[in-house]
């Protein structure tokens, strides 16, 4: 109970700028109910002291009084819904923004803890919940127990003795719900997670379109999603079996209340016991106001019992810390694009005691500002983990990465990933222009700039062709151009950053043999004081660098020039000979064939 009440706390905090309409609607909310509570009561002076003794003029002016209030309560309740409405978006606007804020602060290793689906589902679905969790807190919160205490003191006044049957039934009440709603809550913490699945296998689908409709798979996506929507199903069932209950309860409560006060104050009216026709009226509405107010609070709990897993899901990701942050005495700037490993260790997966399963063991080297170093090696053999470790999107477990002579660990992050750029094999382009686009490696740059990129990247050729040309708009994702034109743009892009550090991560892979040729070129000529690192799987992307490095397991298995590694490193010579040769030109068959070569040797 206490960690459900701190995440409330922690949640109310975000409501910020609403905090105004929060209160004002229940403040309008307890005015209506008051005039409402009285209406019953001067029903009562209308029955007893107006038709009974035949007094219209009493009647009258009591029946215009009650109209007035009528209409005052009415007012109070648009006011009431309106500031709850308002109050309510905002809470869920500020929750989004709040989370939304958070996550672009997350490093890669935070990222991995929660699925795309997942926050997703927490951004939108959750955050529903707690934003339809908080109107009817401000709302029927306020309105059931200001009823309930209203109403049951006005039936004490009217008749204690028979005002008793209202607190006997309450009780019975009070017991089922206290029984129905822990029960209820195990299933709809399991029901958000089924949320995550059904989000994750729609994503995966429509993201993957293109590809299921080349395998003819679509039959098969079919079934996956059904059994995801079943799964979703049958838990939302569970849940919702449990609390169709709460209905029959509260009614069957409301019933019972209605036939003892009915029965009790006939006999109290028959045997004249100080009970009139008038106050058994009003007792019989009091009796709707009282256990109506009882079922909403009932309703209350409902839904608080499906809020409060989805607060918790969304507290996950608010109280989430970037385990990837600026220092506070941070270095702003950075000398040059030197890149030194020094005895580094790197895995994905911590455990408590410390790194998990080591990607990267013993990296040592020292790279030059403005080398061009080509980067080759099998699958799996961590290029890119080496790579992402220079910009720091992850750290190391053990040893440092430097650059400009500094420990990445010492650098503010955005003046040292400004200085990184990295081109990805499968970047990204966002919707907007190709302008847009460009403009994310630097927004001020001018379209000349832009222009002078293309042209390095030799991405010009075919915005050219486009007839809008540089204003083309490029849609999500990058859908209406083709990988190797993707892969362009997305270099022209790091280039206008004019990084002193630039990673090609296999991002000329999409691109003939020419036009790499041409871009390697371009770089070479145009940015000659950029360190450049090129990952490839082709010798001829590498073959004009200053240094290649080769890579075997996570570790460095030779560090040399082009010439020097053809006469030394046999992984070299075999990829190179298989591909200016008939060969497959693999580095994966070429690393294990040398492995075994080595254990061999080892053995004789």
């Amino acid at each position: 109970m206490n960690d459900k009440l701190a995440t409330g706390k922690r949640l109310a905090g975000h409501i910020g700028q609403y905090r105004r309409d929060a209160l004002l609607s229940p403040l309008c909310t307890i005015g209506c109910v008051i005039l409402e509570i009285l209406i019953p009561y001067m029903t009562a002076s209308i029955i007893d002291d107006g038709i009974a003794a035949g007094n219209m003029a009493h009647v009258v002016k009591i029946g215009l009084l009650m109209a007035a209030m009528a209409l005052l309560a009415m007012g109070f309740g648009v006011k009431a819904n309106q500031f709850s409405a308002r109050a309510s978006t905002g809470f869920a606007c500020n929750l989004r923004q709040a989370m939304f804020e958070n996550i672009q602060r997350f490093s890669f290793s935070n990222i991995d803890k929660f699925s795309t689906a997942g926050l997703v589902t927490r951004l939108t679905t959750d955050v529903t919940n707690v934003q339809n969790a908080f109107q009817m807190i401000l709302m029927v919160c306020t309105r059931a127990p200001v009823t309930l205490i209203v109403a049951l003191m006005m039936a004490l006044s009217i008749n204690a003795r028979l005002s008793m049957v209202f607190l006997c039934v309450m009780l019975v009440l009070g017991v089922a719900l206290f029984i129905l709603i822990p029960m209820s809550m195990r299933y709809f913490k399991q029901m958000f997670r089924k949320y995550d699945v059904v989000n994750g296998t729609i994503k995966e689908n429509v993201g993957a379109i293109r590809v299921v409709k080349a395998f003819v798979r679509e039959d098969y996506e079919n079934s996956k999603f059904k059994r995801a929507a079943e799964d979703l199903y049958k838990n939302s069932v569970s849940a919702e079996k449990i609390i169709s209950l709460n209905m029959p309860v509260v009614m069957g409560c409301v019933y019972a209340c209605i036939l003892l006060i009915s029965w009790f104050g006939a006999k109290m009216i028959v045997g004249g016991t100080g009970l009139t026709t008038g106050q058994l009226t009003s007792l019989l509405s009091y009796i709707m106001n009282i256990l109506m107010s009882l079922m909403m609070i009932s309703m209350i709990f409902v839904m608080l019992s499906q809020s409060v897993a989805a607060a918790q899901r969304i507290e996950e990701v608010l109280c989430e810390q970037a385990d990837i942050v600026s220092p506070a005495d941070a270095v702003k700037q950075v000398a040059d694009g030197s890149i030194d490993f020094e005895n580094v260790a790197f895995s994905y997966r911590k455990s408590a005691q410390g790194g998990g399963t080591p990607v990267l063991s013993d990296v040592s080297l020292h790279i030059r500002s403005g080398e061009t170093i080509g980067i080759i090696g099998g699958t799996g053999s961590s290029k890119s983990s080496l790579v992402n470790l220079i910009s720091r999107l992850y750290d190391v477990d053990s040893g440092c990465v430097k650059v400009g002579g500094v420990d990445v660990r010492r650098y503010d992050l955005e003046t040292l990933r400004s200085e990184v750029s990295v081109v990805l094999q499968k970047n990204v382009l966002f919707s907007g222009t190709i302008l847009d686009n460009l403009r994310w490696g630097d927004e001020s740059a001018t379209e000349e700039e832009c222009r002078e990129a293309c042209r390095l990247a030799c991405a010009d050729e075919f915005i050219e062709s486009f007839p809008d040309g540089y204003n083309t708009r490029i849609e999500r994702g990058g859908a209406n151009v083709s990988g190797g034109q993707k892969q362009r743009l997305c270099i022209a892009r790091a280039l206008l950053g004019k990084p002193k550090v630039l990673i090609l991560d296999d991002s000329t892979s999409a691109v003939d043999t020419a036009t790499d040729a041409k871009i390697r070129a371009a770089l070479r000529t145009h940015i000659p004081g950029t360190t450049k690192l090129i990952i490839a799987q082709r010798i001829a992307s590498v073959e004009d660098a200053d240094r290649v490095l080769v890579m075997d397991e996570g570790r460095v298995a030779a560090f040399d020039t082009p010439e020097n590694l053809l006469a030394t490193c046999p992984i070299y010579q075999e990829v190179y000979n298989s591909q200016a040769g008939a060969g497959s030109g693999d580095f994966d068959e070429a690393a294990k064939r040398d492995s075994r070569q080595a254990k061999g040797g080892a053995r004789a």
